[in-house]
């Protein structure tokens, strides 16, 4: 596949290929749109505490700059945006990004949306926060892309990832079942081989100098549809690491 950089020309092309029904909660993205409540929250309280704030305040992150790395159509972006925070939103995908703005501007919000990669931001450039959630596993260069959002994080700023482990159990349900038996994503979203264990994930922060300080399973219930923070990391997982 043609790459530049972390990019994979082939994922821009399934993403942008979404963007029309990005927001659309029963559409292709429905399982992201269950999924952000938790994902947003969890990232919302740590960053919260980390600045002595109430993360129970509807303006917890207010004034605190944010990079959301792989934003797409901009759910997690808008999420964290509502709470306060300036975020900047950042993707590969052109089209997913017109879908960004266009449903940003629609709800009166004031979220920069930029076309890129995070190795291509200015040196100078650095933010309170970093998130980068279900990117890792679609990138060409996981440590090259690591290191790039280590050098954007502002000295003791955060950085968020949430990724899939890859387990048997990950292939049989976040592949074979989310894909295939119960249709949840469209068929390719996800190539198995990409998913990243907390092992792999943890040792290639350490390797840009930063650390994980708090690592949660993320699990759905199959009834409700909802999802919840947990211990098993056996599928889907967020990880907040901080400079060691």
């Amino acid at each position: 596949m043609p790459r530049a950089g972390t990019r994979l020309d082939a994922e821009v092309a399934k993403f942008d290929s979404l963007a029309a029904r990005w927001w659309d909660p029963d559409g292709p993205m429905k399982p992201l749109h269950r999924m952000n409540p938790l994902r947003t929250g969890w990232i919302a309280e740590r960053l919260a505490r980390l600045h002595g704030r109430d993360p129970a305040a509807p303006d917890a992150l207010a004034g605190l700059t944010l990079l959301d790395v792989g934003c797409g159509a901009g759910l997690a972006s808008e999420a964290l945006a509502r709470r306060g925070a300036r975020v900047t939103g950042l993707d590969a995908a052109g089209e997913a990004l017109e879908a960004a703005r266009a449903h940003a501007a629609a709800g009166g919000l004031d979220i920069a949306y930029r076309e890129g990669l995070p190795e291509d931001l200015p040196v100078d450039e650095a933010y309170d926060a970093v998130i980068a959630l279900e990117v890792i596993e679609h990138v060409a260069d996981r440590q090259a892309f690591l290191a790039a959002l280590a050098r954007v994080a502002k000295p003791g700023a955060p950085v968020f990832l949430s990724t899939l482990n890859r387990t048997p159990r990950s292939f049989l349900m976040a592949k074979l079942g989310a894909e295939y038996l119960l249709r949840l994503l469209p068929v390719g979203t996800h190539d198995w081989r990409m998913f990243v264990t907390p092992g792999e994930l943890g040792a290639g922060l350490r390797t840009v100098g930063l650390r994980v300080a708090d690592i949660a399973g993320m699990t759905m219930d199959t009834l409700s549809g909802q999802w919840r923070a947990s211990r098993d990391v056996g599928v889907n997982y967020l990880v907040m690491a901080v400079r060691d």
